[in-house]
């Protein structure tokens, strides 16, 4: 057993070409980043991840308005390498929107004044599992991934579009679809550099 979990972390990895032709069915692919989330641990159990899923067009009109809110930023000569990169994730099936409820840390910050000031940690460290959980699910289904980070950018303009709650707050963006491309070899630093055993 823990050689295959070791094998399905090692399977994940960012894949930025991205194709439409997925190995599963979209409900099948909903269903299975609902479950990675559910399943994932947080501080007092307080489940306070949450996630919009784009299939199809609303993915990609997602990856619009992000393009659309660069485009305010990026100088017009220098945007088609932003838009390239942009228009590779909309290349792909699907995106997944990670938040985390403000409202449920706000309520442990007042149940558990002791332990106020580290809750938005632990409510990072919650949203950072989930998304490994589904990256890794994801993987695991032969389903490319990358994680990306847009927000704040397009953060008001996707809340208007998909009624997102406003005590929800955007942390990650995970474009996925079908592997168009190999992986370049990845490398790791020293061990003694990483790790102290004792």
């Amino acid at each position: 057993m823990t050689k295959q979990y070791l094998a399905a972390i090692k399977n994940r990895r960012s894949q930025y070409a991205l194709g439409k032709d997925l190995p599963l069915a979209e409900q099948e692919v909903t269903e299975l980043i609902k479950e990675a989330i559910r399943q994932s641990p947080s501080a007092f159990n307080s489940q306070s991840s949450r996630a919009v899923i784009l299939h199809g067009a609303q993915h990609e009109k997602f990856w619009e308005i992000v393009k659309n809110e660069l485009q305010k930023i990026v100088p017009a000569e220098n945007f088609a390498p932003t838009e390239e990169k942009v228009n590779s994730f909309a290349a792909g099936a699907g995106t997944v929107l990670f938040y985390e409820d403000q409202d449920v840390v706000k309520g442990l910050q007042e149940n558990f004044a002791l332990y106020a000031d580290n809750f938005p940690i632990w409510s990072e460290h919650s949203t950072g599992i989930a998304q490994f959980a589904v990256w890794t699910a994801l993987a695991e289904a032969n389903i490319g991934a990358s994680l990306q980070h847009y927000n704040p950018l397009p953060d008001a303009a996707v809340a208007a579009e998909w009624k997102v709650p406003a005590s929800w707050k955007l942390r990650a963006q995970m474009p996925f679809g079908s592997h168009q491309g190999e992986f370049s070899e990845k490398e790791f630093m020293a061990d003694e550099d990483r790790f102290i055993v004792q």
